[in-house]
């Protein structure tokens, strides 16, 4: 599949067949992903494969509180709750992510992506805001990822969900303290037609040119 193409038609997946993810296609995924950049080339991500039913419950039994805070937060409980008041896009988007909540342990394929914490690079420590900067050693990989799993037919949803819940999904998949949590990602082939397209804001929106809101002509 051509690059631009997989940029352009990898979308959040949340409805999957039953079928088992090959172990194989898995594997060429991993190894076309661990090229990503990284600070000092440290390389500090790790990936625990979880396919065992049991797991896969448990997880979401961890997910689903997180899920259903978030919706509180964000709002989406009230479309949940009164459709009718909200645009029917944003209503069947937030519906297809309950659902996938609801249903986590049907996804057959959990990847719970990790970084090693002394290996992350975090140069925006000292600033007066939410630092941001240390994903930058990580979240590479995981963005190859989703790409590589989209080249070889298969769908993904990547979330933070589980990151609040840290210390029990650290317990339930045996994680070192060393290890931080920084993604999960639900794999399996997608139950419905790939989008030709996915719809994005344009480029004039978010590029500038030499200043902060001068258009990029």
């Amino acid at each position: 599949m051509d690059l631009y193409e997989a940029m352009r038609c990898a979308p959040t997946s949340r409805d999957f067949k039953a079928d088992p993810v090959p172990r194989e296609a898995l594997v060429r995924a991993l190894d076309a992903a661990r090229f990503a950049p990284s600070g000092g080339n440290r390389q500090g991500w790790r990936v625990v494969v979880v396919e065992d039913l049991q797991r896969r419950i448990a997880l979401r039994e961890l997910y689903l509180p997180r899920w259903r805070a978030y919706t509180e937060q964000t709002g989406a409980a009230r479309m949940l709750a009164d459709p009718e008041s909200f645009d029917e896009r944003r209503v069947r988007m937030v519906r297809r992510a309950d659902v996938y909540a609801s249903r986590l342990e049907q996804v057959p394929m959990h990847l719970v992506v990790g970084v090693r914490l002394e290996d992350l690079a975090v140069t925006d420590a000292e600033l007066d805001r939410q630092s941001i900067v240390g994903g930058a050693s990580v979240y590479p990989f995981v963005q190859n990822l989703l790409l590589a799993l989209r080249a070889e037919g298969l769908g993904a949803a990547m979330t933070t969900l589980l990151v609040p819940a840290e210390a029990e999904v650290k317990a339930l998949l045996e994680i070192p303290d060393e290890i931080a949590l920084a993604a999960h990602i639900g794999v399996g082939y997608r139950a419905g037609d790939w989008p030709k397209k996915l719809a994005r804001k344009p480029v004039e929106e978010f590029a500038f040119s030499e200043r902060f809101g001068e258009p990029l002509a």
